[in-house]
């Protein structure tokens, strides 16, 4: 368990630290934005579900599916109680809405959402933007790694399942 922590945290050090230039950081906490509370996903939800007639009940589905992982992934958070990292000289570049780490609910969000909306939309694009997402938020600070490896199996399972 020891290794497994280091790990973790070694490997959120070297993302805290690699490839950042303040026009990075910039650039990377806006983009993180449109995964704060789900709303890049309920936003395709929506489109969806506005411009596809012949798919809208499909779409109101994945949306619900994205809005139940968001509200599981917030009943973890709060029955878990991992604290957000801290790293001495490195703090976060980006507030939160709480100091609950586990598990990351833009992963959790962004995988279910891609799963959910993946036989409605192209897929890649989708998963592309999951994936990234996700990353940006150790690498801004916030989470743990673990915390994303989580996040993203649990939004996966929930999307799948739902799917």
């Amino acid at each position: 368990m020891r290794a497994a922590a280091a790990l973790d945290l070694a490997v959120l050090r070297r993302l805290r630290t690699a490839g950042h230039s303040p026009a990075s950081e910039r650039w990377i906490a806006a983009y993180s934005k449109l995964g704060s509370h789900a709303a890049v996903w309920l936003a395709l939800g929506g489109a969806g579900m506005a411009l596809d007639a012949g798919r809208r009940r499909r779409f109101r589905r994945a949306t619900a599916t994205v809005m139940g992982a968001y509200a599981l992934n917030t009943a973890m958070k709060l029955a878990i109680g991992r604290r957000r990292p801290e790293l001495p000289g490195l703090p976060p570049l980006v507030g939160t809405p709480t100091g609950l780490s586990f598990p990351s609910a833009h992963a959790t969000t962004s995988f279910a959402g891609a799963c959910a909306l993946g036989g409605l939309l192209p897929s890649p694009p989708l998963y592309l933007l999951a994936a990234t997402l996700a990353l940006s938020r150790p690498w801004l600070g916030v989470h743990y790694p673990s915390d994303v490896l989580a996040g993203a199996a649990l939004g996966a399972l929930i999307g799948r399942v739902a799917r």
